[in-house]
């Protein structure tokens, strides 16, 4: 078991002011580092009007030595039933290789008590050494970590804290359909930024942005997912990413970097940096909002993600969680650290590019009964991540472009087969030719007999 890395005072990371996130920051990195003024000025309404909760804006100081706590109405341990909890993990290297894992009375105590608003400190230290491990940031450089409910979780924390009713904001189309809905609840003016199959386009970003009107604020945000995009399973290319984080610094914006399926890239070409990474050679560091989810590389069921941003946008996140669901749950955390801590870093990485290459396989056996089924009815860009298939249906007269909602609403489903129209993933819910399908979870036989039910239910809508 690789041994657990604590902060220096054996304190978990705080969460009431941006000093107790401070390290040393190297000459180079400190002259491109955005001021904390920088990031208060652009935070929401809500935000900056938050206070913190009482109790949990000190309750990192029971971890004093020596301190007598009166402080949280934390259950006595005494009281609850659990004892003990084993479970079999997988080696990362050989699946058929199961390991014996018993909590320890510590590390059970732990998991189910309160714990930090920001994460328990255990797996806090991991994320930190695995933003150095994958995308070489160091601490120190103006950035922290927090650990939520999932992705979708800190995306929305992220969203309020930075976003005011009725502020423009970018979001590339098409775009995760969960991510929408946060716009417009808060009345947000939503502009689309079209993609293709590198990316961003930016091109096209670059001319939205130079002719904004004069008396209208520019957009704070762009969101994107950057590899296997869900819906279209496109991964942006280097030149792209630099060209956005370039516009970034030109039009004052930050990006809000949703990359759950960073672990899943199984493309033939190396796996370009990341913002996160490549930000740290920018003339600037701080416009970057990185958000990494563990559903898809270890379980969708524990409801882990965690965010890397600037100090003062993760505080904002954290006092949000301080008001909302108080911390992410400690359970899941102790059973995800006891994993990956045992793994080590090596071993994450060992885990997680088998993972890539079963979706790889389950692309590859999807793409082959497209290519049986629906070569001369549709067309399409064969995805390089994630677990979907992005497909342009030629449904209309002499196979011209058409709308594939009521050939997939009505026609498919009529025959048994479920997916997605494109239009749910355009915020301005534009007509659309694509369909979105999942290669996640059916077999070889399912899926050929799902898309030869499609061939004919498009055939059908002619």
């Amino acid at each position: 078991m690789s041994p657990l890395v604590t902060h220096s005072d054996g304190i978990p990371v705080a969460v009431e002011t941006t000093k107790e996130f401070a390290t040393p920051v190297a000459n180079d990195i400190a002259s491109k580092l955005l001021p904390d003024e920088y990031f208060r000025a652009r935070l929401s309404a809500v935000s900056k009007n938050r206070t913190t909760d009482g109790i949990r804006s000190v309750l990192h100081l029971e971890q004093t030595p020596g301190l007598i706590s009166l402080l949280a109405g934390k259950p006595h341990s005494s009281t609850f039933p659990i004892t003990s909890l084993t479970f079999t993990l997988r080696d990362p290297i050989d699946p058929s290789i199961e390991t014996p894992i018993h909590l320890t009375q510590a590390e059970l105590d732990e998991g189910l008590q309160y714990g930090p608003t920001t994460g328990i400190a255990p797996l806090t230290e991991w994320v930190y050494g695995l933003q150095k491990a994958a995308h070489g940031r160091d601490k120190g450089e103006g950035w922290s970590v927090t650990i939520g409910n999932g992705a979708q979780d800190l995306i929305y924390k992220a969203v309020t804290a930075l976003v005011n009713p009725g502020d423009a904001i970018l979001t590339e189309a098409p775009v995760y359909a969960g991510v929408p809905p946060m716009f417009q609840t808060m009345l947000c003016d939503v502009h689309e930024v079209e993609t293709d199959a590198d990316g961003i386009d930016t091109s096209s970003l670059r001319a939205l942005l130079e002719s904004w009107p004069t008396d209208k604020p520019k957009p704070k945000v762009l969101y994107t997912v950057p590899y296997g995009c869900n819906p279209t399973g496109m991964t942006a290319t280097l030149e792209r990413r630099l060209e956005v984080l370039q516009l970034a610094r030109e039009h004052d914006f930050f990006i809000l970097e949703d990359d759950p399926y960073h672990y899943l890239y199984y493309g033939s070409h190396p796996r370009p940096p990341s913002y996160f990474a490549l930000e740290k050679d920018q003339p600037e560091i701080g416009r970057v909002v990185r958000f990494d989810s563990l559903s898809k590389v270890l379980s969708s069921g524990l409801r882990l993600g965690f965010a890397s941003a600037p100090n003062v946008i993760i505080k904002a996140m954290n006092d949000h969680t301080m008001v909302s669901n108080l911390q992410p749950n400690s359970l899941a955390q102790i059973l995800a650290v006891s994993v990956l801590t045992r793994w080590g870093y090596d071993g994450f990485f060992k885990h997680t590019e088998r993972v890539s290459q079963f979706y790889k396989a389950k692309r590859d056996v999807f793409e082959a009964a497209m290519r049986r089924h629906l070569s001369d009815v549709a067309e399409w860009t064969s995805p390089e991540a994630g677990m979907f298939m992005w497909f342009k249906l030629l449904t209309g007269e002499n196979g011209a472009d058409g709308d594939s909602n009521e050939v997939i609403r009505t026609k498919a489903l009529e025959r048994g087969v479920l997916a997605l129209p494109g239009t749910v993933f355009f915020p301005n819910k534009r007509t659309s030719a694509y369909v979105r399908a999942s290669f996640s979870q059916l077999g070889e036989q399912d899926v050929d007999e799902a898309l030869r039910r499609l061939r004919v239910a498009i055939l059908d809508s002619r």
